[in-house]
């Protein structure tokens, strides 16, 4: 197969989707790798790495989706590149279209198969390709949380964990999941107070287990939510819903129950944010403030440490990469079941329930298209 890896265009998006290493594992397959002059500077790749690992530099984007027949990517295509996406033409990257209603038509007009990072599932419902994202933006949450809790960032000037003889910062993280266990952990690690909220007994019981005594579990509804803003200084957003919007835990009118400076950091925004009055964000411009209270809403957060992400990142995708590239979409989603629950888009159609919900457009079943 001939595969295509295009350097990401998106705001402050360094990370890249293949790794040298990743080239010489698809060559060593019998595949043909062409890539992007500088895709890789970002992350710390060279252009004569990727030469030396085999693959063929190509110094504009418009070659590269030009020549392959899959085009492995970081994050999802953006306005200048929908035109250069031809039918049939295999995506594998992260698309979060529950977010996005022009990327959603764009795909199905453009007639490419959209194979999403963030939906291929495992049989015990875990995420493989979102976890390791998930790791480093649950982590990164608290990292940009105190530098914004900070007085010159528009903060209340609270240092997080605290010094003898004056008390840490209220951590608040709403989602127990992946992103949430991060957080709550990295917080912790910082000498926090940390409250975790999730609504599954089980999860919290779990959490409860693991974690140190300066966190503590509690269920997560409206009026425990609620009393919790109150006291948070910092509160990160971590509720996922596969392939579908993340529903809002914090709204607009609950903004005035947090003390001026309070810090929110929605990681799930680019599934719409579980915080209402979040909407996404860049590197360059990352936070705003309503109500006095500041907003971080950066949707591509790992970007920011593309190194490490972009290896995290890497390792889990690669496997995946190589089946496709061997087989063809058709035949690797038939025969892996996980890989099946990554198509969104194919054919001109959403295959993927939760992305038709959220647009209220036709769903199709997927083994329609795989047939």
């Amino acid at each position: 197969m001939i595969i295509g890896v295009p350097k990401e265009i998106k705001n402050n998006e360094n990370r890249v989707a293949l790794t040298p290493a990743g080239v010489a594992e698809l060559k060593k397959h019998g595949h043909t790798v062409y890539v992007q002059a500088t895709a890789g500077v970002g992350s710390g790749f060279g252009d004569a790495e990727y030469t030396a690992a085999g693959a063929t530099m190509l110094p504009t984007i418009e070659e590269v989706y030009g020549i392959a027949e899959m085009i492995i990517k970081v994050k999802e295509p953006i306005e200048q590149e929908y035109k250069l996406i031809k039918k049939d033409q295999l995506l594998f990257t992260y698309f979060h279209f529950a977010s996005s209603e022009p990327l959603t038509h764009a795909m199905i007009e453009r007639g490419a198969v959209c194979l999403a990072y963030e939906t291929v599932e495992k049989t015990d419902r875990s995420l493989p390709l979102l976890v390791p994202m998930s790791e480093v933006a649950g982590r990164m949450a608290i990292q940009e949380g105190a530098k914004y809790l900070e007085k010159p960032s528009g903060g209340k000037g609270i240092l997080l964990g605290g010094v003898p003889g004056v008390p840490p910062a209220k951590v608040l993280v709403l989602g127990g999941g992946i992103v949430g266990t991060q957080a709550a952990k990295m917080a912790a690690g910082l000498g926090a107070r940390v409250v975790i909220m999730d609504v599954s007994l089980p999860r919290l019981r779990h959490l409860s287990d693991i974690m140190p005594p300066n966190v503590t579990t509690i269920m997560s509804n409206h009026y425990n939510i609620r009393e919790a803003i109150a006291e948070a200084d910092l509160v990160v957003g971590a509720v996922l819903i596969p392939g579908a919007k993340a529903p809002h835990l914090i709204t607009r009118d609950m903004l005035k129950l947090m003390r001026p400076g309070t810090v929110v950091v929605d990681v799930a925004v680019d599934q719409g944010g579980c915080i209402e009055t979040c909407t996404p964000t860049t590197h360059e411009n990352p936070t705003f403030i309503i109500d006095e209270i500041v907003h971080y809403c950066v949707a591509n957060m790992p970007g920011a440490v593309p190194y490490t992400s972009t290896l995290a990142l890497t390792n889990a995708t690669l496997p995946y990469a190589v089946q496709l590239a061997n087989k063809g979409w058709k035949k690797a989603c038939s025969e892996n079941e996980e890989l099946k629950k990554g198509l969104n888009v194919a054919n001109g159609k959403i295959v993927y329930k939760g992305v038709a919900d959220a647009w209220g457009l036709e769903f199709n079943e997927v083994e329609d298209i795989l047939a």
